[in-house]
Protein backbone atom coordinates (compact mmCIF):
# COMPACT_ATOMS: atom_id res chain seq x y z
CA UNK A 1 0.00 0.00 0.00
CA UNK A 2 2.64 2.51 -1.08
CA UNK A 3 0.00 5.08 -1.99
CA UNK A 4 -1.72 5.01 1.41
CA UNK A 5 0.22 7.87 2.98
CA UNK A 6 -0.42 10.27 0.05
CA UNK A 7 -4.13 9.44 0.37
CA UNK A 8 -4.01 10.20 4.10
CA UNK A 9 -2.21 13.51 3.50
CA UNK A 10 -4.80 14.45 0.87
CA UNK A 11 -7.68 13.57 3.21
CA UNK A 12 -6.06 15.57 6.01
CA UNK A 13 -6.39 18.71 3.91
CA UNK A 14 -9.65 17.95 2.10
CA UNK A 15 -11.84 16.95 5.05
CA UNK A 16 -11.69 20.33 6.78
CA UNK A 17 -13.85 21.86 8.12
CA UNK A 18 -16.42 19.01 8.00
CA UNK A 19 -14.25 16.71 10.12
CA UNK A 20 -13.14 18.25 13.40
CA UNK A 21 -9.53 18.33 14.59
CA UNK A 22 -10.04 16.72 17.99
CA UNK A 23 -8.11 17.86 21.08
CA UNK A 24 -5.01 16.10 22.40
CA UNK A 25 -5.43 16.57 26.13
CA UNK A 26 -2.80 15.81 28.79
CA UNK A 27 -4.11 13.64 31.61
CA UNK A 28 -2.40 14.46 34.92
CA UNK A 29 -4.17 11.56 36.65
CA UNK A 30 -3.13 8.90 34.12
CA UNK A 31 0.36 10.38 33.96
CA UNK A 32 0.69 9.99 37.73
CA UNK A 33 -0.81 6.49 37.65
CA UNK A 34 1.40 5.15 34.86
CA UNK A 35 4.64 7.11 35.14
CA UNK A 36 4.27 8.19 31.50
CA UNK A 37 3.38 11.58 30.07
CA UNK A 38 -0.12 10.62 28.94
CA UNK A 39 -2.09 12.50 26.31
CA UNK A 40 -5.64 11.58 25.32
CA UNK A 41 -6.67 11.92 21.67
CA UNK A 42 -10.30 12.86 22.11
CA UNK A 43 -12.04 11.13 19.23
CA UNK A 44 -15.06 10.72 21.49
CA UNK A 45 -15.53 14.46 20.85
CA UNK A 46 -15.56 13.95 17.06
CA UNK A 47 -18.86 14.50 15.22
CA UNK A 48 -21.10 11.43 15.78
CA UNK A 49 -19.02 10.65 18.90
CA UNK A 50 -16.51 8.45 17.06
CA UNK A 51 -13.48 8.48 14.73
CA UNK A 52 -15.56 6.59 12.16
CA UNK A 53 -16.89 9.87 10.77
CA UNK A 54 -13.43 10.51 9.31
CA UNK A 55 -13.32 7.45 7.08
CA UNK A 56 -16.96 7.80 6.08
CA UNK A 57 -16.49 11.44 5.11
CA UNK A 58 -13.42 10.64 3.05
CA UNK A 59 -15.16 7.83 1.19
CA UNK A 60 -18.22 10.00 0.53
CA UNK A 61 -16.21 12.88 -0.93
CA UNK A 62 -14.54 10.54 -3.43
CA UNK A 63 -17.77 9.07 -4.85
CA UNK A 64 -18.54 9.84 -8.47
CA UNK A 65 -21.73 11.69 -9.42
CA UNK A 66 -23.62 8.51 -10.41
CA UNK A 67 -22.87 6.85 -7.09
CA UNK A 68 -23.98 9.93 -5.20
CA UNK A 69 -27.36 9.84 -6.92
CA UNK A 70 -27.79 6.10 -6.43
CA UNK A 71 -26.83 6.05 -2.78
CA UNK A 72 -24.55 3.75 -0.79
CA UNK A 73 -24.83 0.76 1.52
CA UNK A 74 -22.69 -0.13 4.48
CA UNK A 75 -22.53 -2.52 7.43
CA UNK A 76 -21.94 -1.54 11.02
CA UNK A 77 -22.36 -2.45 14.67
CA UNK A 78 -23.03 1.25 15.20
CA UNK A 79 -20.27 3.83 14.94
CA UNK A 80 -19.36 3.30 11.29
CA UNK A 81 -23.01 3.31 10.29
CA UNK A 82 -23.53 6.52 12.23
CA UNK A 83 -20.53 8.10 10.51
CA UNK A 84 -21.73 7.07 7.05
CA UNK A 85 -25.27 8.24 7.84
CA UNK A 86 -24.12 11.74 8.78
CA UNK A 87 -21.57 11.95 5.96
CA UNK A 88 -24.28 10.89 3.51
CA UNK A 89 -26.74 13.40 4.92
CA UNK A 90 -24.23 16.22 4.53
CA UNK A 91 -23.39 15.13 0.97
CA UNK A 92 -27.01 14.49 -0.06
CA UNK A 93 -26.34 10.77 -0.59
CA UNK A 94 -28.96 8.15 0.44
CA UNK A 95 -27.57 5.59 2.89
CA UNK A 96 -28.65 2.05 3.80
CA UNK A 97 -27.00 0.57 6.89
CA UNK A 98 -26.98 -3.19 7.54
CA UNK A 99 -26.41 -4.16 11.15
CA UNK A 100 -26.49 -7.14 13.46
CA UNK A 101 -29.78 -7.64 15.25
CA UNK A 102 -27.72 -7.57 18.46
CA UNK A 103 -26.29 -4.10 17.77
CA UNK A 104 -26.75 -1.30 20.29
CA UNK A 105 -30.20 0.26 19.95
CA UNK A 106 -28.70 3.59 21.03
CA UNK A 107 -26.45 3.55 17.97
CA UNK A 108 -29.14 2.26 15.58
CA UNK A 109 -31.58 4.96 16.70
CA UNK A 110 -28.90 7.60 16.15
CA UNK A 111 -28.29 6.23 12.63
CA UNK A 112 -32.00 6.48 11.81
CA UNK A 113 -32.07 10.03 13.17
CA UNK A 114 -29.69 11.06 10.37
CA UNK A 115 -32.13 9.74 7.78
CA UNK A 116 -30.43 6.44 6.93
CA UNK A 117 -32.37 3.24 6.36
CA UNK A 118 -31.42 0.49 8.83
CA UNK A 119 -31.70 -3.21 7.96
CA UNK A 120 -30.89 -5.71 10.73
CA UNK A 121 -29.69 -9.27 10.13
CA UNK A 122 -29.79 -11.91 12.86
CA UNK A 123 -26.31 -13.40 12.47
CA UNK A 124 -22.74 -13.03 13.82
CA UNK A 125 -21.09 -9.77 12.73
CA UNK A 126 -18.76 -11.29 10.14
CA UNK A 127 -21.69 -13.03 8.46
CA UNK A 128 -23.62 -9.76 8.54
CA UNK A 129 -20.70 -8.01 6.80
CA UNK A 130 -20.53 -10.60 4.03
CA UNK A 131 -24.30 -10.70 3.52
CA UNK A 132 -24.51 -6.90 3.43
CA UNK A 133 -21.85 -6.77 0.71
CA UNK A 134 -23.77 -9.39 -1.30
CA UNK A 135 -27.06 -7.50 -1.02
CA UNK A 136 -25.42 -4.22 -2.00
CA UNK A 137 -23.93 -5.87 -5.08
CA UNK A 138 -27.32 -7.34 -6.07
CA UNK A 139 -28.95 -3.93 -5.71
CA UNK A 140 -26.15 -2.13 -7.54
CA UNK A 141 -25.26 0.07 -4.57
CA UNK A 142 -21.68 1.19 -3.90
CA UNK A 143 -20.55 -0.45 -0.64
CA UNK A 144 -18.69 1.47 2.09
CA UNK A 145 -16.84 -1.11 4.23
CA UNK A 146 -16.12 -0.31 7.88
CA UNK A 147 -12.40 -1.04 7.49
CA UNK A 148 -11.56 -3.01 4.33
CA UNK A 149 -11.23 0.01 2.02
CA UNK A 150 -8.22 2.18 1.32
CA UNK A 151 -10.19 5.45 1.28
CA UNK A 152 -11.85 4.64 4.61
CA UNK A 153 -8.44 3.78 6.08
CA UNK A 154 -7.01 7.03 4.72
CA UNK A 155 -9.74 8.98 6.45
CA UNK A 156 -8.98 7.30 9.77
CA UNK A 157 -5.30 7.99 9.17
CA UNK A 158 -5.90 11.71 9.58
CA UNK A 159 -5.81 11.00 13.34
CA UNK A 160 -2.12 10.16 12.91
CA UNK A 161 -1.49 13.40 11.02
CA UNK A 162 -3.07 15.39 13.83
CA UNK A 163 -1.12 13.54 16.51
CA UNK A 164 2.18 14.38 14.81
CA UNK A 165 1.18 18.04 14.56
CA UNK A 166 -0.17 18.31 18.09
CA UNK A 167 2.74 16.56 19.83
CA UNK A 168 5.81 15.82 17.68
CA UNK A 169 7.97 13.04 19.06
CA UNK A 170 5.42 10.82 20.76
CA UNK A 171 7.03 7.62 22.02
CA UNK A 172 3.91 5.54 21.44
CA UNK A 173 0.28 5.65 20.38
CA UNK A 174 -2.21 3.19 21.95
CA UNK A 175 -5.27 2.30 19.87
CA UNK A 176 -7.94 -0.36 20.13
CA UNK A 177 -8.27 -2.77 17.20
CA UNK A 178 -11.26 -4.40 15.56
CA UNK A 179 -11.00 -4.77 11.80
CA UNK A 180 -7.87 -2.64 11.85
CA UNK A 181 -8.90 0.39 9.79
CA UNK A 182 -8.08 3.03 12.40
CA UNK A 183 -4.76 1.59 13.55
CA UNK A 184 -3.69 0.90 9.95
CA UNK A 185 -4.35 4.52 9.02
CA UNK A 186 -2.71 5.97 12.13
CA UNK A 187 0.26 3.64 11.74
CA UNK A 188 0.76 4.45 8.05
CA UNK A 189 0.68 8.19 8.76
CA UNK A 190 3.14 8.03 11.66
CA UNK A 191 5.37 5.55 9.83
CA UNK A 192 5.92 8.27 7.23
CA UNK A 193 6.21 11.37 9.42
CA UNK A 194 7.17 10.11 12.90
CA UNK A 195 8.85 6.71 12.49
CA UNK A 196 10.16 6.77 16.05
CA UNK A 197 6.59 6.55 17.38
CA UNK A 198 5.65 2.98 18.29
CA UNK A 199 2.13 1.86 17.43
CA UNK A 200 0.54 -0.28 20.14
CA UNK A 201 -2.46 -2.39 19.13
CA UNK A 202 -4.88 -3.20 21.95
CA UNK A 203 -7.47 -5.99 21.84
CA UNK A 204 -10.09 -7.33 24.24
CA UNK A 205 -8.94 -10.79 25.18
CA UNK A 206 -12.42 -12.02 24.21
CA UNK A 207 -12.20 -10.63 20.64
CA UNK A 208 -8.83 -11.27 18.99
CA UNK A 209 -9.60 -11.94 15.31
CA UNK A 210 -7.09 -9.59 13.70
CA UNK A 211 -4.46 -10.29 16.36
CA UNK A 212 -4.65 -14.02 15.67
CA UNK A 213 -4.62 -13.39 11.93
CA UNK A 214 -1.48 -11.28 12.33
CA UNK A 215 0.23 -14.12 14.16
CA UNK A 216 -0.80 -16.59 11.46
CA UNK A 217 0.09 -14.31 8.56
CA UNK A 218 -3.34 -14.83 7.03
CA UNK A 219 -6.97 -14.32 7.94
CA UNK A 220 -8.04 -17.08 10.32
CA UNK A 221 -11.26 -17.85 12.12
CA UNK A 222 -11.23 -17.17 15.86
CA UNK A 223 -14.00 -17.60 18.38
CA UNK A 224 -15.42 -14.20 19.24
CA UNK A 225 -16.97 -13.89 22.70
CA UNK A 226 -19.17 -11.16 24.13
CA UNK A 227 -17.22 -8.08 25.21
CA UNK A 228 -18.10 -4.64 26.47
CA UNK A 229 -15.92 -3.41 23.60
CA UNK A 230 -18.66 -3.98 21.03
CA UNK A 231 -17.01 -1.49 18.65
CA UNK A 232 -14.08 -3.86 18.12
CA UNK A 233 -16.10 -7.09 18.09
CA UNK A 234 -16.41 -9.34 15.05
CA UNK A 235 -14.21 -11.37 12.74
CA UNK A 236 -12.00 -10.24 9.89
CA UNK A 237 -13.25 -10.78 6.37
CA UNK A 238 -11.17 -12.81 3.90
CA UNK A 239 -8.74 -10.68 1.90
CA UNK A 240 -8.81 -7.79 4.39
CA UNK A 241 -6.26 -5.18 3.29
CA UNK A 242 -5.79 -4.15 6.90
CA UNK A 243 -3.96 -7.39 7.73
CA UNK A 244 -0.66 -6.67 5.91
CA UNK A 245 -0.75 -3.01 6.94
CA UNK A 246 -1.37 -3.84 10.61
CA UNK A 247 1.39 -6.45 10.59
CA UNK A 248 3.79 -3.83 9.29
CA UNK A 249 2.90 -0.84 11.47
CA UNK A 250 2.00 -2.36 14.86
CA UNK A 251 5.10 -2.61 16.99
CA UNK A 252 3.66 -3.88 20.26
CA UNK A 253 0.41 -5.52 21.33
CA UNK A 254 -1.76 -5.77 24.43
CA UNK A 255 -4.59 -8.17 25.24
CA UNK A 256 -6.83 -6.88 28.03
CA UNK A 257 -9.47 -8.58 30.15
CA UNK A 258 -13.01 -7.29 30.62
CA UNK A 259 -12.17 -6.22 34.17
CA UNK A 260 -9.26 -4.13 32.88
CA UNK A 261 -11.47 -2.48 30.26
CA UNK A 262 -14.14 -1.62 32.80
CA UNK A 263 -11.56 -0.28 35.25
CA UNK A 264 -10.15 1.99 32.54
CA UNK A 265 -13.63 3.26 31.66
CA UNK A 266 -14.24 4.02 35.33
CA UNK A 267 -10.89 5.79 35.58
CA UNK A 268 -11.88 8.07 32.68
CA UNK A 269 -15.11 8.96 34.43
CA UNK A 270 -13.41 9.61 37.77
CA UNK A 271 -10.44 11.63 36.53
CA UNK A 272 -11.49 13.17 33.21
CA UNK A 273 -15.27 13.31 33.75
CA UNK A 274 -15.76 11.59 30.38
CA UNK A 275 -18.09 8.78 29.41
CA UNK A 276 -16.28 6.57 26.88
CA UNK A 277 -17.32 3.31 25.28
CA UNK A 278 -15.67 -0.06 25.75
CA UNK A 279 -13.37 0.24 22.74
CA UNK A 280 -11.88 3.43 24.18
CA UNK A 281 -11.41 1.62 27.48
CA UNK A 282 -9.45 -1.08 25.66
CA UNK A 283 -6.78 1.42 24.56
CA UNK A 284 -6.54 3.00 28.01
CA UNK A 285 -6.28 -0.45 29.60
CA UNK A 286 -3.51 -1.32 27.14
CA UNK A 287 -1.55 1.72 28.30
CA UNK A 288 -1.95 0.80 31.97
CA UNK A 289 -0.82 -2.75 31.21
CA UNK A 290 2.30 -1.74 29.24
CA UNK A 291 3.22 1.52 30.98
CA UNK A 292 6.53 0.15 32.28
CA UNK A 293 7.93 0.28 28.74
CA UNK A 294 7.39 4.05 28.38
CA UNK A 295 8.34 5.53 31.75
CA UNK A 296 8.80 9.30 31.57
CA UNK A 297 7.97 9.35 27.86
CA UNK A 298 5.08 11.07 26.03
CA UNK A 299 2.40 8.64 24.85
CA UNK A 300 -1.05 9.10 23.36
CA UNK A 301 -4.19 7.03 23.91
CA UNK A 302 -6.87 7.23 21.23
CA UNK A 303 -10.27 7.51 22.93
CA UNK A 304 -12.14 6.29 19.89
CA UNK A 305 -15.77 6.84 20.90
CA UNK A 306 -18.44 7.57 23.47
CA UNK A 307 -21.54 5.85 22.06
CA UNK A 308 -22.62 3.55 24.86
CA UNK A 309 -25.84 3.03 26.77
CA UNK A 310 -25.72 4.89 30.07
CA UNK A 311 -26.91 1.75 31.87
CA UNK A 312 -24.08 -0.29 30.35
CA UNK A 313 -21.52 2.35 31.30
CA UNK A 314 -22.79 2.54 34.88
CA UNK A 315 -22.79 -1.25 35.19
CA UNK A 316 -19.17 -1.33 33.95
CA UNK A 317 -18.14 1.32 36.47
CA UNK A 318 -19.95 -0.48 39.28
CA UNK A 319 -18.25 -3.76 38.37
CA UNK A 320 -14.87 -2.03 38.44
CA UNK A 321 -15.45 -0.45 41.86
Amino acid sequence: MKDLYPRIADAHQALRPQVAVTPLSRSPALSALTGCEVYLKCEHLQHTGSFKFRGASNKMRLLDAASRRLGVATVSSGNHGLGVALAGKLAGVPVTVYASAAASEVKLDAIRAHGAKVVTIDAPMLEVELEAARRAEREGLPFVPPYNDIDVIAGQGTIGMELAEQHPGLAAVFASVGGGGMISGIGAALEAISPQTEIVGCWPRRSQALYRSMLAGEVVEWEELDTISDGTAGGVEPGAITLPIARRVIGRTALVDEAEIKAAMRKMAETERWIVEGAAGVAAAGLIQLAEHYQGKPVAVVLCGRNIKLETFLEACHAAA
